[in-house]
């Protein structure tokens, strides 16, 4: 009896994430990774290993947290994503757009670019100051790229299964840049230490506006979930916060505690542990395991 209950929490665990995350059709929809053809990345991958890791869900928490602090890459998501009226379709879709991107065929990767691309032609406007943007201006397709790879990675070295070694995390950068370039981003970081400088070059750009604090308040306060997924969430919120920049939380006006970051560590290992359990009853929706060239990090 206690079998069959475990069993059920698993499943229910996984539906649940997976129907927010990749949409209601996930059951019904063939996983890109079960197509036949050539592709740009393999198990043997870094991007592989990153990206089919359950810290995904708090490198992606951090990532949208560092994206919201460009006030002209956050006025573009304010004016034209929907994120409020539809955050879940904004998941799923960049979702969407990383599996295909990491597991697909190539012909599938490039359409999806190609989607991303006619939409961003018609992605412009103008900001209060009177400035001016476009969502396919290089620059600002930078940040995007940078917010989330060094996010992405953050979250994977500090509440991944099986971190990466130095070398490994070059790969990783690497490999996303390979994305990045394609999607328009000019000279995009090729290893982690390019990819901390280039973030620190947009220092001085990065701060707090109205659209960054309705972000905030959507991702931190008002997530929309049920109030009984909201203890999980919070636990994954407080593992991005612990990876976040002194700096960036106070342009958010989010407090910086050491207690907190120490605490953060286990409660998100944790969360992310629950997740992996979850969804090892599903290895059909799930990518391939990834293939390790070397061993593990962590002991």
């Amino acid at each position: 009896m206690a079998t069959k209950l475990l069993s059920r929490a698993r499943t229910r665990i996984t539906n649940a994430v997976r129907a927010k995350v990749n949409g209601p059709d996930f059951a019904t929809t063939l996983p890109v990774w079960q197509e036949a053809g050539e592709r740009w990345f393999s198990p043997s991958d870094a991007i592989w290993r990153v990206h089919r890791d359950t810290s995904m869900f708090i490198g992606g928490i951090r990532a949208l947290l560092m994206q919201s602090l460009h006030p002209v890459a956050m006025q573009a998501v304010s004016e034209h994503s929907g994120y409020r009226s539809d955050p879940w379709g904004r998941l799923q879709r960049t979702a969407q757009f990383i599996n295909v991107t990491t597991y697909g065929t190539v012909p599938q990767a490039e359409s999806a670019i190609g989607k991303v691309d006619h939409i961003h032609q018609f992605i412009k406007g103008v900001t209060p100051e009177g400035e001016p943007y476009e969502a396919d201006d290089p620059h600002l397709l930078k940040w995007v790229h940078i917010a989330e790879t060094e996010s992405f990675l953050a979250a994977h070295q500090a509440f991944g299964q099986k971190p990466l070694s130095p070398q490994r995390c070059d790969e990783y950068v690497t490999q996303t840049a390979l994305v990045a370039e394609k999607l328009g981003v000019i000279d995009p970081p090729r290893s982690h230490d390019e990819l901390v400088d280039q973030a620190m070059g947009y220092r001085l750009e990065l701060k707090r506006t109205e659209p960054a604090v309705q972000a905030a308040d959507l991702l931190l306060d008002h997530p929309p979930l049920p109030k009984s997924s909201l203890p999980a969430y919070k636990m994954l919120v407080q593992g991005a916060l612990s990876l976040m920049p002194a700096w960036a939380l106070a342009r958010l006006r989010l407090p910086y505690s050491p207690v907190r970051v120490l605490l953060a560590k286990p409660i998100a290992q944790t969360a992310c542990g629950t997740l992996r359990w979850a969804f090892a009853v599903d290895p059909i929706n799930s990518p391939p395991e990834p293939i390790d060239p070397e061993p593990s990090k962590r002991s």
